[in-house]
C-alpha cells in the first residue's frame, strides 16, 4: 500500500492514502476550520468502498422475509407532514432558527434547541410560530441519530399545530445511507435498532445465507468452511445491523422520510442547504435542484453507479465546499451571479465544520457557515453546539453558554415581509 500523501490546494490541506483524500483544514478570513472526512468527489468514495458479499446477501435476505417478520422489526416512528411543497418560497415575519450538522449528537442537539427556546425541558415544542431549519447530516459518527430523527419528526407535527414550522433538509450522509454506504455508522446507531428478538432474527438470516453459501461452494467445487463463514457473518452484522439496514433500505420508513426531505429551502430570500450552491448548478434554481435530487433518490442506481448523480457530485448541493473553502477574493466576482440565478440574497450552509466551533459570516453575511462540530470528541475536537437565530434585522449566534450578535448585512439589509408565510 502506498504511504500517506499530503498536499495543499488553494487554502486547504489534504492528506490521504491511495487516492482517498481527507481535507484536514482550511483557512479563510483568518479563521481555520476542519471540514471532516471527505474526498474530492463521491466517485473516489465509491471507487474505494467495497461491500462484502455477506453484507449484501444479508441485506437482501432480510428484505425478503415475510411481511409479518418485517412488521415485527419495522421501526416505529411518528407520522410526519412533508415540508417540501412550498419550501422554496417561505415568507415569514417570525423568528428563524437554523441548526447545522448533528451527526448523532442527540443530547447536544436537544441542548441547543433548549438554549434557542425552541423546545422545553421535556423536549416539547415551545417555539410558537418559529421556523426551525436543520441543514442535514443527522446521521453517522455519533451514537444517537435515530433519536434525533425521531425528535425532528415529532417536532414537525407539533410545530405545525402551533403555527410554526420545521424544515429538515437533506445532507450528504443521508444520501450515503440511502446508497448503502455504511462506513461511518457508529456502534450506538446499530444498538438503537437492536430488539429482544434481534439474536433470533439474525440466526434466521444466517441459516438461510449459510445454506446458500454452502450450496454455491459445492456447485463451484470449493470447500465450504462453515466456522469461518459464521465468524465473518457475525463480525459484519452485529445485533441491530440487519434492522438498521431494513429501516434505511428501499422500503424502510426512515429511508422514506429521508427521500421526502428537500435539498434547498428559501426563507425570506435566504437559501438554506447542506453543502452549497456551485456555479454549475445555480441556474437550476431552488425548485430545479430540489426536483433533480428528489428524482435521483426515487430511483437510485446500484452503489457503484451512484457517482454519476448530482446528489453525489463534488459540485452538487450536498457536497460542494467552495463557499466555505475558497478565498473571499475568489468568490467575490462569482457569488453575485450565483445569488441572482437562485433569486436569493444570502446562503446559509452546514457541511464544512468551523473549528474551534463558532458560526462564521463571510462576504458581508452573504455566506454563513453554521456547522460548528456539534458531535465534538474524536471527530471534531473543539466542536460545540450552536444555532443561528434571525429575527427582523437581528442576527444572533446562539451557543450553550452565550449569545453573540453576528455581523450579517446581507440578512439585515431588507425588512422581513409584511405578511406571514
Amino acid at each position: 500500500m502506498a504511504g500517506p500523501t499530503t498536499f495543499r490546494q488553494t487554502n486547504a490541506t489534504f492528506s490521504g492514502v491511495s487516492g482517498a483524500f481527507r481535507i484536514i483544514s482550511a483557512t479563510a478570513s483568518g479563521t481555520t476550520w476542519r471540514t471532516g472526512i471527505t474526498e474530492g468527489s463521491y466517485n473516489r468514495r465509491v471507487g474505494n468502498y467495497r461491500v462484502s458479499r455477506i453484507a449484501v446477501a444479508a441485506a437482501a435476505a432480510a428484505l425478503a422475509l415475510t411481511a409479518a417478520e418485517l412488521a415485527r422489526v419495522e421501526p416505529r416512528v411518528l407520522a410526519q407532514d412533508s415540508s417540501a411543497a412550498d419550501v422554496c418560497n417561505i415568507q415569514t415575519t417570525e423568528r428563524i432558527v437554523a441548526v447545522g450538522d448533528i451527526h448523532g449528537a442527540f443530547d447536544n442537539f436537544v441542548a441547543i434547541l433548549r438554549a434557542a427556546q425552541v423546545i422545553d425541558n421535556r423536549s416539547r415544542w415551545i417555539g410558537k410560530k418559529t421556523v426551525l431549519v436543520q441543514t442535514g447530516d443527522i446521521l453517522d459518527r455519533g451514537p444517537d441519530s435515530r433519536k434525533a430523527i425521531d425528535l425532528l419528526r415529532r417536532l414537525e407535527r407539533d410545530a405545525q399545530r402551533a403555527g410554526g414550522r420545521v424544515v429538515s433538509l437533506l445532507g450528504n450522509h443521508e444520501f450515503m445511507r440511502l446508497v448503502s454506504d455504511w462506513r461511518y455508522v457508529s456502534a450506538g446507531e446499530v444498538d438503537a435498532f437492536k430488539t429482544g428478538d434481534s439474536a433470533q432474527y439474525r440466526e434466521q438470516v444466517f441459516a438461510a445465507l449459510s445454506q446458500q453459501a454452502e450450496q454455491r461452494a459445492k456447485t463451484e467445487g470449493r470447500e465450504f468452511d462453515a466456522a469461518a463463514y459464521r465468524e465473518q457473518f457475525m463480525k459484519e452484522l452485529p445485533l441491530g445491523m440487519i434492522e438498521l439496514r431494513q429501516a434505511f433500505g428501499p422500503q424502510g420508513d426512515y429511508a422514506k422520510w429521508i427521500r421526502e426531505r428537500p435539498t434547498v429551502a428559501k426563507i425570506n430570500g435566504v437559501l438554506f442547504l447542506h453543502g452549497g450552491i456551485s456555479p454549475e448548478i445555480a441556474s437550476l434554481g431552488c425548485e430545479g435542484i430540489n426536483a433533480a435530487v428528489s428524482k435521483e433518490l426515487a430511483a437510485l442506481p446500484p452503489p457503484e453507479q451512484a457517482a454519476s448523480l448530482m446528489a453525489a457530485s463534488e459540485t452538487g448541493p450536498l457536497w460542494y465546499r467552495g463557499l466555505a473553502l475558497q478565498k473571499e477574493e475568489e468568490l467575490t466576482p462569482v457569488l453575485p451571479t450565483t445569488l441572482e440565478q437562485m433569486k436569493a440574497r444570502a446562503i446559509v450552509i452546514g457541511h464544512s465544520t468551523v473549528l474551534p466551533g463558532r458560526i462564521v459570516s463571510r462576504l458581508g453575511g452573504r455566506v454563513i457557515l453554521i456547522d460548528t462540530g456539534m458531535v465534538n470528541g474524536e471527530f471534531y475536537p473543539g466542536g460545540v453546539s450552536s444555532a443561528l437565530e434571525w429575527q427582523g434585522n437581528m442576527v444572533t449566534a446562539i451557543y450553550l453558554d452565550r449569545r453573540e450578535p453576528l455581523a450579517a448585512p446581507a440578512l439585515q439589509s431588507a425588512a422581513a415581509p409584511a405578511a406571514a408565510r
